[in-house]
Order: C-alpha cells, then sequence, then structure tokens
C-alpha cells in the first residue's frame, strides 16, 4: 500500500510516546489515523518515553522549524556500569564501583556548558556510508565522532545508594518533571555517599546524546523520558491515538523568532494557507 501523501489535515501533534515502540512506528500510526503524509521533528530511542513532535500534511514543510528546538529531559543513570549503547538494551561493558557523591558532583561540573562527547556507537550518525547502530550490531568497533553540545542546565534530582535509600536535593513543583517521577522516587532523608544510581533533569541543545552523558558518567541510562521540545510541554500531549492536531499558526506563534528563519516566508504561508481551521482539526 503506497505512503499516504495528502496535504491535509494539516497541524501538529504533541505526542506522548510509550517504552517500546520505535518512533517510526508513533509516525505510522498517526499517518494511518490521518492519511496525510506525517514528519517527525526528532526522535526517541525505542526504551525511552515522552514528547515527540509530529507533523502532519503540508505542516511538514515546516520541519526545519522545529528540528533545532532545545530538550528537556529526565533520566535515570545507574552509576555501577556501562553498556555498550549507554541503555539498557546494550551488553554490559564494564563494571566499576559506585562513585562517591562528591566525585559524582565533579563530573556533574564538567558536563555542563558546552561539551563534547563521543556519538553512542548505537546511532543513526553514518560511518564510511553506513549507519553506526550496523556496525555495532555486526561487532564492527569504529573511533565515533565527537559530537558538539550545550548543556544549559544538568541537576540532580535524586542520589541513590547501593542500598537504595534515596535523598531528594531538587524540587518537583514543577509540573514537567513531577509527570516524568511517577510514585517511584524514594525519599527517607537518608543522605548517601555511595551513590549507585541517580536521576537528572537535563535541558540541552538539540542533537545531544543523554546516552553520551550517562556514559561520561560512567554508568547507562535506566530510564530516559523527553519532557519538552523548545516551548511544548510533555504535559500538552497525549497517546497517538488520542493525539489532536494544534492549528499551524499556534504553534509557529510558539516558537522563537530564530526558529521561523529556517524556512522562507513563502513556504510559511503557503503552509497557513492550508492550515485546518479550528475546529476542524482531529486527526481522528
Amino acid at each position: 500500500m503506497p505512503i499516504p501523501r495528502a496535504l491535509r489535515p494539516v497541524g501538529i501533534a504533541l505526542v506522548d510516546k510509550p517504552a517500546g515502540p520505535s518512533s517510526f512506528a508513533i509516525v505510522a500510526a498517526l499517518r494511518r489515523r490521518t492519511r496525510a503524509r506525517t514528519g517527525h521533528a526528532g526522535t526517541l530511542d525505542p526504551f525511552a518515553t515522552g514528547l515527540l513532535v509530529l507533523l502532519s500534511g503540508a505542516a511538514t514543510r515546516l520541519v526545519p522549524c522545529f528540528v533545532g528546538l532545545d530538550k528537556r529531559y529526565v533520566t535515570d543513570v545507574d552509576l555501577t556500569f556501562t553498556t555498550t549503547t549507554g541503555d539498557p538494551e546494550g551488553e554490559v561493558a564494564e563494571r566499576h564501583p559506585a562513585p562517591s557523591r562528591r566525585e559524582l558532583d565533579a563530573a556533574l561540573a564538567r558536563l555542563r556548558g558546552d561539551v563534547e562527547l563521543p556519538v553512542p556507537a548505537a546511532s543513526a550518525v553514518k560511518i564510511g556510508g553506513e549507519r553506526a547502530y550496523k556496525l555495532a550490531r555486526r561487532g564492527v568497533e569504529v573511533d565515533m565522532p565527537l559530537r558538539r553540545s550545550l548543556v544549559h542546565a544538568l541537576d540532580v534530582i535524586t542520589y541513590s545508594g547501593d542500598s537504595g535509600a534515596s535523598f531528594e536535593v531538587a524540587s518537583v513543583d514543577d509540573a514537567l518533571v513531577s509527570d516524568a517521577l511517577s510514585d517511584n522516587v524514594l525519599v527517607d532523608g537518608t543522605l548517601v555517599d555511595a551513590v549507585g544510581s541517580v536521576r537528572l533533569d537535563l535541558r540541552v541543545s538539540s542533537g545531544t546524546y543523554v546516552r553520551a552523558i550517562a556514559q561520561a558518567l560512567g554508568g547507562h541510562c535506566t530510564t530516559l523520558r523527553r519532557v519538552a521540545v523548545g516551548p511544548f510541554g510533555i504535559d500538552e500531549a497525549a497517546p497517538v491515538e488520542d493525539a489532536a492536531l494544534l492549528p499551524v499558526a499556534e504553534a509557529l506563534g510558539r516558537l522563537p523568532a530564530g526558529a521561523l528563519d529556517n524556512v522562507s516566508e513563502a513556504v510559511r504561508a503557503g503552509v497557513l494557507a492550508l492550515d485546518t481551521p479550528v475546529g476542524n482539526g482531529s486527526a481522528a
């Protein structure tokens, strides 16, 4: 069956991706609902959850306005071993003792601001014309390129020791972070020394690999949730089967001015001319 290429309905879908399916499976699910061409403004790994910004119909022409937006994540990092992928899907690469809180805090300080980190081997970056993750699956070892990123904020929400005792250090009044925490944060007032795992709140530039940050800390991500993309938050998102389409004019109106410059005014005007009027923007 040919892939639908209809230009309508037009709009932006804010989807809360569950763990398991690929981002492309979520894109395909929305496409089946709308019967329109569908694109995305950045993917998530299958194990990750959270906000996907999807574009429907003629709005796919506006992808460059959305792909460069900053991102916000909440992640749990196991600091006792690294994996070949930087996440729970890889093989154990190296085990080591848990760091002290002082050692961890020093490592976190080095990862704030402008940083250069190796791209994870299990990524879609092309090495010699082939996707890195395909090489990794075949056991081919390659020198991964460095990627420069801007880490605006890297804050600890919870330190956890080997015994499971946790000490919460960051406010969770922020609705986006509170959503990501769910109900499994243990706070018993115990200040731990050896830190077996840590929960982090990150605000980073587009293209930053959170798995690379976890590996730089000597660990791997056990959970990863994207809670914001630019001005769009996870509190606005819904499962793909329920996500409505945000009118393009409204979405563009929330973007920083520089993002609009990534697409010509003529293209923006053409998409807005096809924008589904409010009240008829259902993706059903």
